[in-house]
């Protein structure tokens, strides 16, 4: 092995090695490297030398600083076995993902409560790195009353750790639970916790992202495009943390949901606009859309619904200060709608107009705001591509 290969060990994982090795007592640090990296022995005679386990510790020091407890510049045999141990706890194997429903990456910490609610929960995995990482926050879709935080695409969340970036998945009330704007409270509020917790989890608060589709694009626009919520005068630590976004991504996000906006966006895909109306009704039995936009919103008239849900509308909450947006939708211009009654409600209601009449606000604006669809031309070409140049440069 030459010497331009041996110093890219920094290019074998060396907190995946640090997870992999755990001190064994019948065994020396040496032989244990040796074992699970032989390209470590540089010069390839079998045996890890003191020059060669230097070279892997002086990378590890460099990885992570604040292992050398006596800030001498060298690891010690403890503060060796003490990062060993550290970072087999961060550490998790990370299997080949080969699509959505590929076997995900086990997280950092499972089901941490942000609130009081067996719903207000979320999940975390936290990228390798010395430095403070960015994170993006996942929020499910499912019309706010069904989906979960298991629906996390466990390729994004794979390129998007090996990028550098720390990953969420939030769960949140129903709209069964809690009538809205419950649920976009919870998002706010494992928002705040997160930041809260930044120290710990090494996370860098001033680099916060979120994406999600439909119902979750909904909570992710309303976050990016509300003026700070964070209250420094409050008692309660978290509340006083930024709500504030660096960027925010969405797939098939409704931007507005008055009706007034639905028959301008997508009335002239609907037909005729009676039958196009039932289509929008949720198919949960409920026919009567008043009633049921009044119920969801926990109003008692059909004009108090209106109104709350008019502040929780991206179209109507997007300023020019707000960050970038990347919005995707599966749907073109001039693509014909599905024959299936059921299918044609969810192509109408995450239809790409949806996007452009964000869009045309945002230009106007003269914010940074990206459309994607099939045959469109775009600067990035996903999620994760848009995250990458917003969060690690």
């Amino acid at each position: 092995m030459n010497k331009k290969n041996a110093l890219n060990f920094a290019c074998f994982p060396i907190l995946f090695l640090m997870g992999a090795l755990i001190v064994n007592a019948d065994d020396t640090t040496k032989k244990q490297i040796l074992k699970l990296f032989p390209q470590a022995d540089i010069n390839g005679d079998g045996v890890l030398s003191d020059a060669e386990e230097k070279a892997v510790c002086q990378q590890a020091l460099k990885k992570y600083p604040s292992a050398d407890k006596d800030g001498d510049g060298v690891l010690s045999e403890s503060e060796k076995r003490a990062l060993l141990r550290r970072a087999a706890k961060r550490a998790k194997p990370r299997p080949a993902t080969t699509g959505a429903n590929a076997e995900k990456i086990a997280p950092s910490f499972a089901n941490v409560k942000y609130g009081e609610h067996e719903r207000q929960v979320f999940d975390i995995w936290l990228a390798d790195s010395s430095k403070p990482t960015p994170l993006a926050i996942y929020i499910h879709g499912g019309g706010f009353s069904s989906g979960s935080k298991d629906k996390l695409n466990s390729d994004q969340l794979s390129q998007l750790l090996e990028s550098g970036i720390s990953v969420a998945a939030i769960n949140y009330r129903y709209r069964t639970i809690a009538p809205l704007p419950a649920a976009y409270h919870d998002a706010r509020r494992a928002l705040q916790f997160m930041r809260s917790n930044a120290g710990d989890w090494n996370i860098d608060k001033s680099k916060v992202a979120t994406f999600g589709g439909s119902a979750g694009a909904q909570i992710c626009m309303w976050l990016a495009f509300t003026d700070d919520m964070g209250n420094p005068d409050s008692s309660d630590p978290i509340e006083r943390e930024s709500t504030r976004l660096t960027c925010v991504a969405t797939v098939g996000g409704q931007t507005g949901n008055s009706p007034e906006f639905w028959q301008k966006t997508i009335g002239s895909l609907m037909g005729e606009s009676k039958a196009g109306g039932s289509i929008l009704v949720p198919a949960n039995g409920e026919q009567d859309g008043e009633k049921l936009r009044i119920e969801m919103w926990g109003a008692t008239t059909l004009e108090e619904a209106n109104e709350t849900a008019s502040r929780y509308e991206a179209i109507n909450t997007v300023s020019a200060d707000d960050p970038p947006i990347f919005m995707s939708y599966g749907s073109s211009p001039t693509s014909k709608p599905p024959s299936d009654r059921t299918k044609l409600r969810g192509w109408l209601i995450h239809h790409v107009n949806l996007g452009f009449a964000l869009k045309e606000k945002t230009d106007v604006l003269k914010l940074e705001a990206h459309l994607k669809y099939p045959g469109s031309k775009t600067k990035y070409s996903s999620q994760v591509e848009f995250f990458v140049d917003k969060l690690t440069k």
